[in-house]
C-alpha cells in the first residue's frame, strides 16, 4: 500500500512539474511585450518556481510548502503582469504575498483582512494591491519607498496641524502668563 502512494505522488509531483513548464514556456512568449525589469522580475518568478520544483522533487520540501509556494509565485506572477499592463511602465515595486494566516510576518499588529482596501496605505509601510486567489487567498502589497513613506507622514502632520483643537486657544501665543489687575 505505501509503495502504491509513494508512486502515486510521484506521478502528481511529475504532473505539477510538467504542467509548471507548459505554462512558463507559454508565458514567455507573452513576456517579450514588456521591458527588460519587468522581465528580469519575471524570470526571477520563473527561477523561484524551479528551485522549488527542485527541492520537491527530492522530497526536500513537503507537498503543502510546495504548493503554497507555488501559489504565491503564481499570485506574485499574476499581480506583476497587471501592474506592468496598467500602467505601461518598467517599473514594479518590492512585491510582498501572504496568505491570511501569514499577516504577521510583514506587520507587528496584522491587520484584519476585512478591513484592507485596494489601493490603501497600510502602517505607512505597504500600500494593499489586492487579492489573489491562487489555490488559498494571497493579499498582495506593494512595499512603499521612502519618498512615498515621507509624503504620507507629511500630509498626515499637515492634517494634524490644520484640526482645531478642543479647548486650545489659538490665538497668540506668550510664554508668560497675563498679570492678574487688581483694582
Amino acid at each position: 500500500m505505501s509503495t502504491y502512494l509513494l508512486k502515486l505522488s510521484g506521478t502528481v509531483v511529475l504532473f505539477l512539474l510538467l504542467a509548471t513548464c507548459a505554462m512558463a514556456k507559454q508565458s514567455n512568449a507573452s513576456e517579450s511585450e514588456f521591458g527588460p525589469v519587468v522581465r528580469a522580475y519575471l524570470g526571477y518568478l520563473h527561477n523561484e518556481q524551479e528551485v522549488v520544483d527542485d527541492r520537491v522533487s527530492r522530497r526536500e520540501i513537503s507537498v503543502g510548502y510546495y504548493r503554497r509556494n507555488s501559489n504565491r509565485i503564481r499570485a506574485l506572477r499574476q499581480i506583476a503582469l497587471r501592474l506592468a499592463r496598467d500602467t505601461h511602465n518598467d517599473y514594479l515595486p518590492e512585491l510582498e504575498a501572504v496568505a491570511g494566516d501569514e499577516l504577521g510576518l510583514l506587520f507587528e499588529h496584522p491587520p484584519q483582512p476585512s478591513t484592507l482596501r485596494v489601493g490603501g496605505v497600510v502602517r505607512n509601510t505597504f500600500r494593499f494591491l489586492g487579492t489573489i486567489r491562487s489555490g488559498e487567498p494571497f493579499y498582495v502589497f506593494a512595499r512603499l519607498d521612502t519618498y512615498e513613506q515621507a509624503e504620507i507622514m507629511e500630509k498626515a502632520a499637515a492634517a494634524k496641524k490644520t484640526e482645531p483643537s478642543a479647548g486650545i486657544q489659538t490665538g497668540p501665543k506668550s510664554g508668560t502668563r497675563s498679570r492678574r489687575v487688581v483694582p
